[in-house]
């Protein structure tokens, strides 16, 4: 069978001030002192990152070139602002407290400081979370977080604006990293992400009467090298506390009006309101601690999907609960199936399982790869969302028939279940098919339809295969495929040949049948090596008195009118 062609900038850093010295035996005029203060004052702005004359300045680039804000070791230092107001009731010996609404946006800054030539075509990787700023909530903040998990299914307590950030190239968000997220950014060019917290802080207060202080959350922010062995490089976290949309510029402004009445000896006591915060320094010795128990382990760090990630869990035991951190993609699709109970402690899981007994139901196998159907009852659903790997959210839907399911909407689902998943569970609802690697249309001769044959592995087994279903032939009639080249050659198809097919090409198909005169005898001889004119007597002679006289007498009577046409072409005579 043949085929026929048918047809950046280094980051500046501020000027420091220069002092001007004079001798004392020589007299100073008025010139040079007003000359030694215009320099003087010129570096000092400079040292600001502005300009005489500018009549506006960036507040976050003012700050970070303040010597105050910069690390004494540049050439390992960073620096992240938060774009949230300071709190003005703060002493001056205190943390600064930030506030924050819930679900808002806000940009984390993230800037690189130093010599950066050595980042040049390099990347970095950060990660972003929310923590307990309490140390008694910190060694209660696995369950703590699973609690929320069950009163917000579905919802994130971290999550990042991916329109609005800017200077990232690639985000990674995993649904069991409830509170963190992490992405990677180039540190030669302007970074900043966006990101929205979910939780309040009254949250994880106890809910005994009305009006409680809610708890504070810290803002913390791990930079690590990017790729096969990643180091930690540092780390810097704020003070925060969140509240219902608007309540934290009610909360400043209370502040604003206590402050006010304040006497000024007492004002003075508390640390002035600045437009953005500046995450400070944690020592890396507090932050390695976390890194080495089992919920965070650096040795796989592979983002190929979008693939793909940061971490595997380790099966040692901890002292002490710790946030749930990202794991790496492949320890993800390894456990999604059954780390739901897993995950949580041992106390939640009875619970969840004494009073959710259809989680326990073992998917069928013929469920997977099925289209969900409007009939389908909530049993049914149950055990297709298993076999599509969607058990994680068997009990959200535990109650949805095939119809209740199908009613929601792409932006429904991913409300529900996060980006990720949202967009998944969309596509299996909708059993959509795989995009084909490659489509080419084909046609016989004497037909003027063409037929679209879709390429999935781009193999040559894979086109017979569906040349033979086409027109119904079997696989194995199809010996050879040919496809006509330049000057009307023919070209062996192989599977390089499948693969560099042109998309969308058009092909006239030709069937070509092959008669021999002697096809048993073909067969027999095929791959002997022959030296003479002998060996090949000698293997006809073997082959012949091997056969009995049925075989002669079929022959001279069927291929009679062969015999010359075979002499003519020594005995290899072929008919179309």
């Amino acid at each position: 069978m043949s085929f026929a062609w048918v047809s950046d900038a280094l980051v500046s850093q501020g000027g420091k001030r220069t002092k001007m010295s004079h001798p004392a035996s020589n007299p100073i005029t008025s010139w040079e002192i007003n000359d030694s203060l215009a320099a003087d004052f010129d570096g000092s702005l400079s040292g600001l990152g502005t300009e005489i004359g500018t009549n506006s300045y960036n507040m976050s680039e003012a700050l970070l070139a303040l010597p105050v804000f910069k690390s004494e070791n540049l050439d390992t230092g960073f620096q992240y602002i938060l774009g949230a107001a300071t709190s003005p009731a703060v002493k001056m010996n205190e943390e600064t407290l930030t506030y924050l609404n819930q679900g808002q946006s806000y940009e984390i800054k993230v800037k690189k400081l130093g010599d950066l030539s050595d980042f040049r075509g390099k990347y970095l990787k950060s990660v972003v979370k929310v923590c307990f700023h309490e140390r008694r909530l910190q060694y209660m903040e696995k369950e703590q977080i699973m609690n929320w998990k069950q009163t917000r299914p579905g919802e994130r307590i971290l999550d990042i604006d991916i329109p609005l950030s800017y200077g990232l190239i690639e985000i990674k968000i995993e649904n069991e990293c409830l509170n963190s997220a992490e992405f990677i950014w180039d540190p030669t060019k302007e970074t900043g992400v966006y990101i929205k917290v979910h939780c309040i802080s009254t949250e994880f207060t106890a809910k005994k009467h009305g009006g409680e202080k809610g708890v504070p959350f810290r803002i913390q922010v791990e930079t690590y090298s990017y790729g096969e062995d990643p180091k930690i490089l540092h780390c810097a976290s704020c003070q925060v506390k969140v509240f219902k949309p608007k309540g934290a510029d009610r909360k400043h402004k209370t502040d604003r009006e206590k402050m006010e009445k304040r006497s000024e000896s007492e004002k003075e006591k508390y640390q002035p309101s600045y437009e953005c915060t500046v995450l400070t320094e944690v020592p890396l010795d507090q932050v390695t601690a976390s890194i080495t128990s089992p919920s965070l382990s650096l040795k796989n760090n592979s983002f190929a999907t979008l693939a793909q990630s940061f971490s595997e869990l380790s099966a040692a035991p901890s002292p002490i609960p710790h946030t749930p951190t990202c794991k790496s993609s492949s320890s993800v699709k390894n456990t999604s199936k059954d780390d739901d109970s897993d995950s949580e402690n041992s106390t939640s899981s009875k619970k969840m399982k004494s009073s959710s007994p259809i989680e326990l139901s073992t998917p069928s196998s013929s469920m997977k790869g099925m289209a969900l159907t409007p009939d389908a009852n909530a049993a049914e659903v149950t055990n297709w969302l298993q076999a599509n790997r969607f058990s994680s959210y068997v009990r959200i839907f535990q109650n949805f028939t095939g119809a209740d399911l199908l009613r929601l909407t792409r932006d429904d689902l991913i409300q529900i279940c996060g980006l990720a998943d949202g967009i998944r569970l969309d596509n299996a609802m909708q059993a959509k098919t795989v995009r084909p690697r490659k489509l080419i249309y084909v046609c016989q001769e004497t037909d003027s339809v063409y037929h679209a044959i879709y390429l999935e592995t781009l193999m040559k087994a894979e086109l017979v295969v569906k040349l033979a279903a086409l027109y119904s032939v079997g696989p194995q009639q199809i010996r050879e495929l040919y496809c006509q080249g330049p000057s009307g050659i023919y070209v062996l198809v192989t599977d390089e040949v499948v693969h560099n097919l042109k998309d969308q090409a058009r092909f006239l198909v030709e069937a070509m049948k092959y008669f021999h005169l002697f096809p048993k005898l073909k067969a027999a001889i095929f791959g002997i090596p022959f030296q003479s004119d002998d060996d090949i007597i000698l293997a006809v002679d073997g082959f012949l008195t091997s056969q009995d006289k049925e075989f002669f007498k079929s022959g001279i009577e069927a291929h009679k009118l062969r015999w010359q046409k075979c002499i003519d072409t020594e005995g290899d005579y072929v008919e179309k």
